[in-house]
Formats: C-alpha cells, sequence, structure tokens
C-alpha cells in the first residue's frame, strides 16, 4: 500500500488523500464518522474505478484515518470544509460524490454549496442530521445535562468502540442541517439503504428521497443489508448505481 499525499487545507489542516488519475467525472468516497479510507467500499471503488480508467479520490477528513488532528476536535462543518477543500483542490470538472453514512450528509452538503461541480450522487446509508435527530433527539435529560456540563458524553456504537460526543459537534450539527430547507439536487441520485442497518433507519432514507428536489432520484432497499453495505451484493449494486449516474450524466 503506497503512503498517501497530503493536501493543507486554507483552515492549516492535512488531509492524507489518495487520488487516481483517469476520465472524468471523477469519483469521489465519502466516508463515514470515525471511518478511513482504507475501508472495503473506498478500495473496492478505487478498483473498480481503475480498471476502468476512470479518475477516483478518497481521503481521510481530519481526525480521521492519517489525516491531522484527534475525532474530538472535529466537527459537520469542519469535515465539509475537507470535503470542499480536497474536491476543488484535487480534481477538475464535475465530480460523482459517492458519500456513505456520515459521507452521505457531507455529499449532500457539498452538492447544496457546489452544485454545478456535481455531475450525479450516490449514497449509502446516508446519514443527514444524525447529530441533531439521532443524537441530540435519543439523549435523555440527563445526557443532554452531562453534555451540557462536561462538554462532552461516550456514546455505544453497534460497528466500533465507544466513541466520544462533544457539544460542539452537535452544535455545529445545528448550522448544517439538510433536512429543514429546500434541498435542490438538479442530477441523478442513486440511495443505498440496507434494512437490517441498526445505525441508520429507513424511515430515514425515504426521508431524504421525500425532501430532495431531483428529476432522476431513486432509492433503492436491500433486505438484510446492514450498515457496512460492503459484503459482494452490496459491492455490485454500489458499482451499479455510480454505473446509473455516469450514464445519465452523459
Amino acid at each position: 500500500m503506497s503512503d498517501p499525499q497530503i493536501l493543507e487545507t486554507p483552515q492549516g489542516r492535512r488531509i492524507a488523500y489518495h487520488l487516481t488519475p483517469g476520465d472524468g467525472p471523477c469519483v469521489v468516497f465519502l466516508g463515514g464518522l470515525k471511518s478511513d479510507m482504507e475501508g472495503t467500499k473506498a478500495v473496492h471503488l478505487e478498483a473498480w474505478c481503475a480498471a476502468q480508467g476512470r479518475a477516483f479520490l478518497r481521503f481521510d477528513y481530519s481526525g480521521h484515518g492519517q489525516s491531522s488532528g484527534t475525532f474530538e476536535e472535529g466537527c459537520i462543518g469542519d469535515w465539509a470544509e475537507d470535503t470542499a477543500a480536497a474536491i476543488t483542490t484535487l480534481t477538475t470538472g464535475k465530480v460523482i460524490p459517492v458519500g456513505s453514512s456520515m459521507g452521505g450528509w457531507q455529499s449532500l452538503l457539498f452538492c447544496r454549496a457546489h452544485p454545478e461541480r456535481v455531475a450525479g450522487l450516490v449514497t449509502i446509508a446516508a446519514a443527514p442530521d444524525f447529530t441533531e435527530d439521532g443524537y441530540w433527539a435519543s439523549f435523555t435529560d440527563a445526557q443532554k445535562a452531562t453534555l451540557e456540563r462536561d462538554g462532552q458524553i461516550a456514546m455505544p456504537s453497534d460497528y466500533m468502540e465507544p466513541y466520544i460526543i462533544t457539544k460542539r459537534l452537535v452544535d455545529d450539527g445545528r448550522n448544517q442541517l439538510v433536512l429543514r430547507d429546500p434541498l435542490p439536487l438538479p442530477f441523478a441520485v442513486r440511495c443505498l439503504q440496507g434494512t437490517a442497518d441498526s445505525a441508520v433507519s429507513t424511515e430515514t432514507a425515504v426521508r431524504l428521497l421525500n425532501h430532495a428536489d431531483s428529476p432522476d432520484m431513486r432509492l433503492l432497499l436491500v433486505k438484510d443489508a446492514d450498515h457496512r453495505f460492503s459484503d459482494g451484493p452490496c459491492l455490485g449494486l454500489i458499482e451499479q448505481a455510480v454505473t446509473d449516474v455516469i450514464a445519465a450524466a452523459d
């Protein structure tokens, strides 16, 4: 495995990335919370794009993987800045974001801010607004008091070790919400969601489908697929979704 290259963002964060040159539109993988660019989906998509001669970008948000900073220092807005810096600096022309979990929220933020740079969008178990509708809405009064008092709270996870949720993450998340205001997505969108996902509900996927304004948006529910969405059949569905939005953009 080759060492990543490093991009220094305007905010001074050092973002580790792997960029595969090729034809456009460039496919950009956006990973989930506390995930990194060495995950199964990212590496599989990189190889799949390379085999077709298609450009591909994967990177770690600050506080994730091989990039600078710690997870606890970060927030949705910081990672949106990282995403914008990586895409606008390292790619040219239009891109196809492929956003997984929190990366789905990041992809929607990028699409909202830079629609002219997007040829199409694929989301996998997208988790828009989860800091508000997932964390804050589910906290007990005692947990909310702990967050206000201590500035952080430990959260269990079905997919990783318990992790720290900070008050800054929740507070900043309120400035990044995408399901409260109009969300124009003027290109093809394919959303993938497993019915056995214990981190993101099918209701969230349907809510995004109903909320966004797109001329060609589809949601595929996969029975018994979980949040990882990374077994062989699921990887094939991701490939097909990317193929679909590329064809729609031509």
